[in-house]
C-alpha cells in the first residue's frame, strides 16, 4: 500500500500540466489579423524555455526580422526561465488561472532582470547545477553528479525534457540520494513485525538523510484576504526572498511536520532564528568545487547559474501570518509530515519547492 502512494504522487508531480495560451507580444505582430494565441499544455517539472520549439513556429509568419531572444511575461513580469513552470504558476497565480495567459516575445530580451538563456543547453546546465545543490546538502559533497557519465547526464536530461519516469529514476538512483526519514516515521510505518523486517529489507543498501533540500519562493504581503481571488497582483521580483535553505530534520519522539519544518525554514516568521540551518548556495557549491578540482574533469558546464541567489532576509514581527503554501499545486495542511512531501513531491532537480504568501503588517529589511 505504501509503495502504491509513493508511486501514485511520483506520478502526480511527473504528469502534472499546466495548460497554457500564449499570446504573441502585440509589438512584435507584423501581420492581419493578429496571430491566435497559442494552446499549450506545459509540464510541471519542465521549464519554459523548453516550450520554444513549439512556441516559434507557431508565430513565425508574424515576426519581424531579426535575431530571436525569446522571453515569456504573465501580466507584464518578465518569467524567470530556471524556475519550474509549475512553480512561476503556484507562486505567480494565487487563484488558479486556466489556462494560463502568458505572453512570447521574441525581442528585447530584459537583461536586466533575467539572466542570458541562450538555448536549451543554459536548462540543462541549470538544472545540472541544482543537482550540484541538492547533492550538496545531502552528502556534503558533489561526486556522485561531477561523476556521471555523459551517457548517463545525457539520458537524465532528456528523462525530464520528456517527463520519462521510469528512465528518470533509473538514471537518477545512481546518485545515490537515497530517501529522507525520521525515527518516529519509520516506527509509525513499520508498527507491525512483518512490516518492520519488510522495511528493514527495503532500505538495505539505501542512503536516508535527515537534511531535505528545499527552494523556498516567499512573498511578503501586507494587504489581508480571505479569498485568493483577492490576494494581490504579483508586479516585482524585488517582493519574493528566494531562499535555498536546507530543513534538518529533529528527533523528538514525535512525527516531523511541514509546520515543523517551515518554523526552522523561517525563523523570521516564527521568530526563532537559532533554529535557521544555514543556507546553502551556488557559492557554497562553487567554493566545493574549486577546492576539488578533479570533480569538474568529467563534466562540462559546471559554472553555476549567475542568478540563482538568495535575497536579502527580511524581519518578520510576531505577528505575521502563512496565508497560503503551496507544493506541486497543492495546499497541504501543517500537520502532514515533512519526510512524506520530501519523498513524493519532490522535483526533478531534488529540491522541495514551497511557494508561501506571508502576511507582515511590517516590513523592515536587516
Amino acid at each position: 500500500m505504501e509503495r502504491d502512494s509513493k508511486k501514485e504522487a511520483r506520478n502526480y508531480v511527473w504528469e502534472g500540466a499546466i495548460p497554457l495560451q500564449i499570446h504573441l507580444h502585440q509589438s512584435e505582430v507584423t501581420t492581419l489579423p493578429s496571430p491566435p494565441p497559442a494552446l499549450i499544455l506545459a509540464p510541471r517539472i519542465g521549464y519554459l524555455p523548453l516550450l520554444v520549439p513549439q512556441v516559434k513556429p507557431f508565430f513565425s509568419s508574424a515576426l519581424p526580422p531579426g535575431v530571436d531572444t525569446v522571453w515569456f511575461d504573465y501580466k507584464g513580469l518578465p518569467l524567470k526561465w530556471y524556475i519550474p513552470t509549475g512553480v512561476l504558476f503556484d507562486l505567480l497565480c494565487a487563484e488558479p488561472e486556466r489556462p494560463w495567459n502568458l505572453t512570447v516575445h521574441f525581442r528585447g530580451y530584459p537583461a536586466n532582470i533575467l539572466t542570458p538563456c541562450e538555448n536549451e543547453d543554459s536548462v540543462k546546465w541549470s538544472y545540472i547545477n541544482s543537482l550540484k545543490e541538492a547533492a550538496y546538502i545531502f552528502h556534503g559533497n558533489c561526486k556522485n553528479v561531477m561523476n556521471m557519465s555523459q551517457a548517463d547526464q545525457f539520458e537524465l536530461w532528456q528523462s525530464v525534457m520528456n517527463g520519462n519516469l521510469e528512465s528518470y529514476l533509473r538514471v537518477s538512483s545512481k546518485l545515490k540520494f537515497g530517501i529522507f526519514g525520521d525515527t518516529f516515521s519509520l516506527r509509525l510505518n513499520s508498527s507491525s513485525v512483518k512490516s518492520r523486517e519488510r522495511a528493514e529489507l527495503d532500505a538495505a543498501g539505501t542512503v536516508t538523510s535527515g537534511r531535505i533540500p528545499v527552494r523556498l519562493y516567499v512573498w511578503s504581503i501586507q494587504e489581508d484576504f480571505d479569498n485568493l481571488e483577492d490576494a494581490p497582483s504579483f508586479d516585482s521580483w524585488d517582493k519574493i526572498s528566494y531562499i535555498n535553505r536546507p530543513a534538518e530534520i529533529r528527533e523528538e519522539g514525535k512525527c516531523f511536520s511541514l509546520g515543523d519544518a517551515m518554523k526552522m525554514l523561517l525563523p523570521e516568521i516564527f521568530g526563532d532564528k537559532a533554529s535557521a540551518s544555514g543556507d546553502i548556495s551556488k557559492t557554497e557549491v562553487e567554493d566545493y568545487l574549486k577546492l576539488n578540482p578533479e570533480e569538474a574533469s568529467n563534466i562540462e558546464g559546471t559554472k553555476v547559474m549567475a542568478e540563482s541567489k538568495d535575497v536579502e532576509s527580511c524581519n518578520l514581527s510576531k505577528s505575521a501570518e502563512i496565508k497560503l503554501l503551496r507544493i506541486q499545486g497543492i495546499e497541504p495542511k501543517l500537520e502532514i509530515p515533512f519526510t512524506w512531501l520530501a519523498n513524493n513531491l519532490m522535483n526533478p532537480d531534488h529540491f522541495l519547492h514551497i511557494c508561501v504568501y506571508v502576511k507582515v503588517p511590517e516590513l523592515t529589511t536587516i
